[in-house]
């Protein structure tokens, strides 16, 4: 898993406005309007989740409307996925522990 992900989500304002995100794309005053940040602090933002991979930007008039990519969250939970067996397998033990006790 690329951390660069994890880092990105990390900064309590980019996980936010990846909530945001979610509900539909929005351009970058409307994000500053609704998180209430300054212009520059949410473009700083969203540079930083273009980076990771997490959003995409389209130019659309005079303005540029960020939009979600799918492909790095099902990645991050492809990964949290992968610890499933592990947990299984510490649950079963405990509950033989349980039983024995």
């Amino acid at each position: 898993m690329d951390a660069t992900i994890f880092n990105a989500l990390a900064e309590p304002s980019r996980l936010k406005i990846v909530e945001l995100l979610r509900v539909q794309p929005r351009s970058v005053n409307e994000v500053a309007l609704l998180l209430k940040l300054r212009q520059p602090q949410v473009s700083k933002h969203l540079h930083t989740l273009a980076e990771a991979g997490l959003v995409t930007v389209q130019p659309i008039a005079q303005q540029r409307i960020y939009m979600l990519q799918p492909e790095p969250f099902v990645r991050l939970e492809d990964w949290a996925n992968s610890f499933q067996h592990y947990w299984d397998q510490q649950l079963d033990s405990l509950e033989n522990h349980l039983k024995k006790g």
